[in-house]
C-alpha cells in the first residue's frame, strides 16, 4: 500500500467553526463586520496569511500589505487559545484511520495550516496518535502545492517504517489536486470540504462523501498502477 497523506482542513477535521471565530475577532477588532459560516468555508486551505486577506477583502478595503503580518499574528493567537473548541473529526475519520494503523498503513498529515497549530490540533482531538508524520506551513520554506514538500513527507515516512515511495494526496481542493499532480501522485478528493469549486469538478482520480471509503479507493488506484 502506498503512503497515504492527508489534508487537515476540510478533510480530516471540521475546523471551520474555530477558524470562523478567529478570523471574526480580527475583522471586530478593525472595526468590519463579521464574515458568516458559508463565506468562511470558500476562504480555508490556502493558509492563515490568505484566511486573513481575504477576510479582509470581503469586508471592505484590502489589507496594506505591511499590516497583515501583524493581523495574521493576531489571529494565530486568538486561534491558538481556542483551537478545538468546537472542531470535530469528520464522521468516519477515528474509525478509519484506525483501521489503517492496524493494517500497518503509512499515514502523514501535509496541510497549510501552520505546522505549531497543525501539531496543536491534532494532539487536541487526540488524532496524533495515527500519524508519525506532519508537515505544516512554516515547518520548510516552501507549501503545498510545490511538490517537494509532497516527497518529503513520504520520505519521510519511508525512512520510519521502510516501503516504497508511492503515495496518495487525499484532500478537499484544488491545492490538494495541484499537489498530487506537481508530485505525480494520484489524489483523492473527499466532497464535504471547504473548496468553493464542487470536488467532482476538479478532476481527481476518486472523489468520495463517505471517509470510510478511502482505504478500498486508495487500494483500487494501486491496483490500477501495477
Amino acid at each position: 500500500m502506498p503512503a497515504l497523506i492527508f489534508d487537515l482542513d476540510g478533510t480530516l477535521v471540521d475546523t471551520a467553526p474555530d477558524l470562523l471565530n478567529a478570523t471574526n475577532a480580527v475583522l471586530v477588532s478593525e472595526g468590519r463586520q463579521e464574515v458568516d459560516p458559508a463565506t468562511l468555508r470558500h476562504m480555508v486551505g490556502f493558509g492563515a496569511r490568505s484566511l486573513i486577506e481575504q477576510a479582509m477583502a470581503a469586508t471592505g478595503e484590502p489589507a496594506a500589505p505591511s499590516r497583515l503580518p501583524e493581523l495574521v499574528e493576531r489571529f494565530i493567537v486568538h486561534y491558538r487559545d481556542h483551537i478545538a473548541d468546537s472542531s470535530v473529526p469528520f464522521p468516519g475519520v477515528e474509525d478509519t484511520l484506525a483501521r489503517l494503523q492496524d493494517q500497518g498503513s503509512r499515514l502523514a498529515v501535509l496541510t497549510n495550516k501552520p505546522h505549531e497549530l497543525a501539531v496543536a490540533l491534532l494532539k487536541a482531538l487526540g488524532l496524533d496518535r495515527f500519524f508519525t508524520v506532519t508537515y505544516g506551513a512554516g515547518r520548510m520554506s516552501y507549501v503545498k502545492p510545490d511538490a517537494r514538500i509532497f516527497h518529503d513527507v513520504v520520505r519521510d515516512l519511508v525512512g520510519l517504517h521502510g516501503g516504497t515511495e508511492r503515495g496518495i494526496m487525499i484532500g478537499d481542493s484544488v491545492t490538494d489536486l495541484a499537489t498530487g499532480r506537481a508530485a505525480g501522485a494520484p489524489v483523492i478528493l473527499v466532497n464535504y470540504g471547504y473548496t468553493p469549486e464542487p470536488a467532482e469538478t476538479l478532476g481527481g482520480d476518486a472523489v468520495t462523501g463517505d471517509f470510510r471509503q478511502i482505504p478500498e479507493l486508495a487500494r483500487q488506484i494501486e491496483e490500477a498502477r501495477r
